[in-house]
């Protein structure tokens, strides 16, 4: 049977973070929607824990792969129109699936939205800074420099996945940083004008702080893969040269500075790289 939405939420050792997030979902004004949850290898008795929603919840199970491994498993099964995610540490405001879905019903020829979210650190509300700001339509530039679209925002259509593919899983962290900027080359972004996801954040256990130093390593992986491609125009390619360049030298400086000198000769040597 198909629903209008299918809300995944990938999970690791967070049962007690994940109750708050499956609350958020199964309290939403929306109620034509499932709920997928994958369990990364959880060893903390999630899976026992919400077998008993078994009506509400659809529960998966897979060995430890990392969340891009985990979010691609649920959207093979997903029989929602639309899919949206959720982090196990964060929330949705209670009319998140119905303000978002009745934005994309208005405007169709967008593939994916993203919304502004409200920003908790270890339990305090957090000023966001400007360049924290969510962009618009056109949003490839942006995306070059850092991860502007935050995961648990996000609605897409299905055939966004069939034009842009699935989540990178040979990337343990970045994966979100990776999709929107494949994503951005061929299509804008809806942006919804409204804060309606609580992020929490500031836990080691997080994938961002755990490769917290050494993370632009991963979104060098991803320039190089599009600047690799055929799909970039110009001015594309342009933009995408420039960002590599900085970030192989910032990236290459650093590894000299913390004793890797091999690492460091090759960005640097990256950094002089000519993607034609």
């Amino acid at each position: 049977m198909s629903v209008k939405i299918s809300v995944i939420i990938p999970t690791f050792n967070r049962l007690q973070l994940l109750q708050k997030a499956v609350n958020s979902i199964l309290g939403q004004s929306f109620t034509d929607c499932e709920l997928i949850i994958v369990d990364d290898g959880s060893t903390d008795g999630t899976a026992g824990c919400f077998s008993r929603y078994h009506d509400r919840i659809r529960l998966l199970y897979q060995e430890n792969r990392g969340p891009a491994a985990a979010r691609n498993k649920a959207i093979r099964v997903a029989r929602g129109e639309l899919i949206a995610f959720l982090d196990s540490d964060d929330m949705f405001f209670p009319d998140k699936l119905a303000v978002q879905q009745a934005a994309m019903a208005a405007e169709p020829e967008y593939l994916i939205s993203h919304t502004d979210e409200v920003w908790y650190k270890q339990g305090k509300l957090m000023n966001q800074k400007k360049k924290h700001a969510k962009p618009h339509g056109d949003i490839f530039p942006q995306c070059l420099r850092q991860c502007v679209v935050g995961m648990s925002t996000v609605m897409l259509r299905r055939e966004f996945f069939d034009l842009i593919g699935f989540l990178d899983e040979s990337l343990p962290c970045c994966e979100d940083y990776d999709l929107w900027l494949r994503a951005s080359i061929r299509l804008p972004f809806l942006k919804i004008e409204r804060a309606l996801t609580i992020k929490n954040g500031g836990r080691p256990d997080q994938v961002s702080s755990r490769y917290q130093v050494g993370m632009d390593k991963f979104r060098i992986q991803s320039l190089v893969k599009i600047l690799e491609g055929k799909e970039l125009s110009a001015k594309q390619r342009s933009l995408a040269s420039l960002e590599l360049q900085r970030k192989c030298r910032i990236y290459g400086n650093g590894c000299f500075k913390h004793g890797r000198p091999e690492e460091g000769t090759h960005y640097l040597k990256l950094a002089e790289v000519v993607f034609r």
